[in-house]
């Protein structure tokens, strides 16, 4: 019993997960989109206990609920990661697997498989997602996600199956055949259909499973056969659409955003990000919005000021707290220390700039009017860090970093360690005018 009682520790050793098995599926034109190529899978995929609760969370903020609600569910990736994955190089679950009620096990285990599916999806390249029910309101079964960008920008967008299986009967062989039976339901019926972003040109199921008890992980990626042409010369390898490197799909863009502020608790950002996707009475939201600027592994982020209610309008009150640790845990739907008291419990932030360009592009969207939304948005992209692909040496994905991180390619990011306790700056976004320098 006493065993059981014991406190949680947050795993510390990255996680290298090896593809056990890569299998590629027929398809009937190939490629759907001449020109397309798609990119090369991986053999290792190597994460953190940041990155990995960080896409849990994203994945799970991918719906229309109410933000408050979705970074509720986002908070409780961190405390899923924390109390039923063993510390240690090699994948393995804690003894308080065996605590959770089978459909509690299956939840988890369907939110990990998730949350390792859109490591590797970003790993490989992918920026934007949206929530596949996006393709039909029917209940006939369809994909998890859909990407955008990468390889497939210029010719449309990738669907992603998503798999979790914790069982003592897991096996290569069991996972293999998951992986291949999801494809083949819920990824090939939709590939070349038109969906709100774009038509879907490619297709991946993702199988995750570990056996309760023992060490070790299985990881199968099932995705679309491209066939090579025949003879000699090559299709073009890039698109011709004429689109920047930076132009992302507005559609996707702010279904992205959506679940990336609702997770830093900026829910009336999220309010004009849904006047402008879904219609609908403008927000009564016209105050400018606070964001704390914060340094961070030689970065700058911001994190929102909303949670701080009511110090969020005085910056200079923010700067004197944020140097008194004794008000922290009385900022309410701030969770910065661990109630164990062992440790920082996480920070969902934004780079800089992709959040300055998103806001300012969504100010431009709300001057002109929904009904002149641009096609594209021009977004920044940002090098990940906290998990990798096959990695060399000189990755940062490092147990004994100060800095313990999750940072995307959206530029939305999760500080897993404190930050300095100094504000070197504060921004206020105003809905018509943009950012700008508080």
């Amino acid at each position: 019993m006493s065993d059981i009682l014991t406190s949680a520790a947050v795993w510390r050793a990255e996680k290298s997960i090896g593809i056990t098995g890569h299998t590629r599926h027929r398809h009937n034109p190939s490629p759907i989109s001449v020109g397309f190529i798609a990119p090369g899978m991986c053999k290792t995929l190597t994460f953190g206990p940041t990155a990995l609760a960080a896409s849990m969370a994203r994945t799970a903020t991918l719906r229309d609920a109410p933000p408050e609600m979705l970074a509720r569910w986002g908070d409780s990736a961190l405390t899923e990661v924390e109390w039923l994955i063993e510390d240690g190089p090699a994948f393995a679950l804690t003894q308080h697997i065996n605590s959770l009620a089978d459909a509690e096990r299956t939840t988890f285990a369907g939110r990990l498989g998730a949350g390792v599916t859109d490591l590797l999806m970003n790993a490989l390249g992918y920026t934007w997602r949206d929530n596949a029910v996006c393709l039909s309101s029917a209940l006939a079964p369809h994909a998890d996600f859909i990407y955008g960008d990468g390889a497939v920008s210029g010719h449309g967008v990738v669907l992603a199956e998503a798999r979790g299986s914790f069982a003592a009967n897991v096996s290569a062989a069991t996972i293999t055949g998951q992986a291949k039976r999801k494809y083949s339901k819920q990824v090939k019926p939709h590939l070349a259909a038109e969906s709100l972003h774009g038509k879907v040109i490619h297709g991946y199921s993702i199988a995750f499973g570990s056996r309760p008890g023992a060490a070790g992980a299985f990881l199968h990626a099932a995705e679309t056969r491209i066939s090579k042409p025949r003879g000699k010369r090559s299709p073009p390898t890039e698109s011709t659409s004429g689109l920047s490197p930076e132009s992302a799909p507005t559609s996707l863009a702010l279904a992205t955003h959506r679940a990336n502020f609702s997770l830093m608790d900026a829910p009336s950002v999220v309010a004009w990000i849904d006047w402008a996707r879904a219609g609908g009475e403008r927000p009564d939201v016209d105050s400018p919005l606070s964001f704390l600027a914060i340094p961070y592994a030689g970065r700058t982020f911001l994190g929102s000021a909303e949670p701080l209610w009511p110090f969020h309008d005085y910056p200079h009150w923010l700067d004197d707290l944020w140097h008194d640790p004794r008000w922290w845990p009385r900022f309410p739907r701030r969770r910065l220390l661990r109630r164990s008291g062992d440790g920082f419990a996480g920070w969902f932030v934004m780079e800089e700039k992709s959040a300055e360009q998103f806001l300012n592009s969504l100010s431009a969207i709300i001057r002109s009017g929904r009904e002149n939304m641009p096609a594209v948005l021009e977004l920044p992209r940002v090098e990940p860090s906290g998990f990798s692909m096959d990695r060399g040496e000189g990755s940062d994905v490092s147990p004994e970093s100060e800095y313990a991180y999750a940072l995307y390619r959206d530029g939305l990011a999760l500080l897993g360690s404190p930050p300095p306790r100094r504000i070197v700056g504060h921004r206020t976004w105003s809905p018509e005018e943009g950012m700008r320098s508080g």
